[in-house]
């Protein structure tokens, strides 16, 4: 356990040099066990590069702080950081950052009743998806104090995308 616990000190003093010397950290090739703590400068590989691990279309990807509560009881708090995609459609459930009436909101999208006849696009660019024509749409926070929003007609609507990964600091 002691040897452990030094290799653990010793990966975690080389991520801090690297990350001074500004390097990217090495990627753990066999994923971190969760549980018993396990010899980790075994598994340790070349360099990680975030952009290409988390983006998946570059040119439609930005990254944006979450600030407020609205969305605490699905893990997401002030200060974690957000990787919006706007090249995808969002689907039943996803989370998305949107534009409501000039206010930017980030939660959970959901799609009700029958497919709508004429197609209602958002007001605004980036953001003009074939959903906003299809159905009703709803907007849920993840936090009782929250009440879900009915997104209407006379709504100023756009989605600005969904998100694709959180990134949180923890301490």
């Amino acid at each position: 356990m002691k040897k452990d616990i030094d290799e653990i000190r010793e990966i975690t003093a080389a991520l801090a040099a690297a990350e001074e010397a500004g390097e990217l950290p090495r990627m753990a090739t066999e994923g971190i066990h969760a549980g018993f703590p396990s010899p980790a400068q075994d598994y340790m590989s070349g360099v990680i590069d975030l952009n290409r691990e988390l983006v998946r279309h570059p040119e439609a990807t930005f990254y944006g702080r979450v600030v407020g509560d609205s969305m605490r009881d699905a893990g997401v708090v002030e200060g974690d950081v957000l990787v919006i995609d706007k090249a995808l459609e969002p689907r039943e459930g996803d989370m998305v950052v949107c534009c409501l009436d000039g206010e930017f909101a980030l939660k959970r999208i959901s799609f009700t009743g029958k497919e709508a006849t004429g197609a209602r696009r958002a007001a605004k660019q980036p953001v003009s998806y074939n959903i906003l024509g299809r159905r009703d749409i709803w907007l849920f926070s993840a936090n009782p104090k929250y009440k879900p929003i009915h997104v209407e007609e006379g709504n100023d609507f756009t989605i600005w995308g969904t998100v694709t990964y959180i990134i949180k600091k923890v301490k």
